[in-house]
């Protein structure tokens, strides 16, 4: 099988060698520099034991799913550091996981197809799935993976999930903050939901910005990505609470990017927006909880810059809900071993915790 996936150097891809689905996965060894002999970072031993590290949040591109694209396919790139190490080669990323003390990343890809047809956007997301599973064969130590789904058919989402789980061992599915923006708190995904419940798997939602406000982000600082990524999370997660998808699906496993975006900063206000404007919320929906309650059952990623950002977070979502997430290759955290041993507050179970073992266990991995 592997053959069909080999591409000469040169053909459509930017990485060069011998390479697998357009990752740019090599199957010859590399030479000089890239044969690296890395710098691994000391491990961290808390309580006498070695600490196991887990990036929950952490990417790849298969430039034969970007293809499909047609026009569209140059704007699947980010304007980013870090473009070229989308395309996996596998000696070079295990030699960044291994500067960076990561034992393992679960690799995922941020959908860009959702306004794509059926037949398109289910290619796309074979290529994705299957690469993926290729990857985590190839080195099930250090990587595992979440699966792409055509979410805009959800009743071929729910076919991709299943599938992607038992046929391919991956550990859950990326899906972005809406589709086109229809939240997924919406009825049509509800089987999707339900779904990933039956399966005990995660939904990691990772935002596309919040374009329709794409007019004032304009200018300076990037502002699509340091505020809208953040709302478009921060709107997912509060659709998800006011809408009761937390109590039809109680056993749902929710993972945000970007420590759950703004929520976390400001949950309690939640807490007030119906006492204050009762016009404004929906009498037939009745919370079980109050709204930042929920907060408590979302997982979300470390990726929040600094320590006390961190401890802050820790505070309102608990310890047990946080996992390690970088955006690597993307370098928005480069040390992300530090950030979490230098947060004051936590405790050694917390820390092992962040560091790895909440991951290991919610998500089932062979670290």
């Amino acid at each position: 099988m592997l053959k069909n996936w080999l591409i000469p150097q040169g053909a459509g891809n930017p990485i060069g060698g011998l390479q697998f689905c357009g990752c740019g996965l090599r199957t010859m060894m590399p030479t000089g520099n890239e044969a690296g002999i890395s710098l691994r970072r000391p491990p961290v031993i808390i309580k006498g034991k070695r600490a196991r590290t887990v990036d929950v949040h952490a990417h790849c591109f298969f430039q034969s799913a970007i293809d499909l694209m047609g026009d569209e396919a140059p704007s699947v790139i980010p304007p980013v550091k870090g473009v070229p190490e989308h395309f996996i080669d596998i000696p070079s990323r295990l030699s960044a996981m291994d500067r960076m003390g990561i034992d393992m990343q679960v690799l995922s890809i941020n959908p860009f197809w959702y306004r794509k047809d059926r037949d398109t956007a289910e290619a796309i997301c074979r290529i994705n799935n299957e690469g993926l599973a290729e990857l985590c064969a190839r080195e099930p130590n250090r990587f595992a993976g979440f699966a792409s789904l055509a979410m805009q058919f959800p009743d071929l989402a729910v076919q991709q999930l299943e599938e992607a789980v038992r046929k391919y061992g991956l550990k859950g599915a990326a899906i972005g903050g809406s589709v086109a923006g229809r939240d997924f708190c919406h009825p049509e995904f509800h089987p999707v939901l339900a779904k990933a419940e039956e399966l005990g798997v995660m939904l990691f939602i990772h935002p596309q910005s919040t374009p329709e406000l794409q007019h004032r982000f304009k200018g300076n600082g990037w502002l699509a990505n340091t505020i809208g990524n953040p709302l478009d999370t921060t709107i997912a997660l509060e659709k998800l609470i006011f809408e009761g998808i937390f109590d039809q699906y109680p056993k749902l496993k929710v993972l945000a990017a970007h420590g759950g975006g703004f929520l976390g900063s400001y949950a309690p206000r939640m807490d007030r927006s119906c006492f204050v404007s009762p016009k404004n919320c929906n009498p037939d929906i009745v919370l079980r909880k109050k709204p930042s309650e929920y907060m408590r059952q979302i997982y979300v990623d470390s990726l929040v810059f600094t320590p006390e950002a961190l401890r802050h977070l820790a505070a309102e979502v608990g310890a047990g809900q946080i996992m390690i997430g970088t955006d690597h290759p993307i370098p928005w955290e480069e040390d992300p071993v530090t950030h979490v041993m230098s947060t004051p507050e936590l405790s050694d179970d917390d820390r092992l915790g962040i560091l790895g073992e909440n991951a290991i266990q919610v998500l089932g991995l062979n670290v």
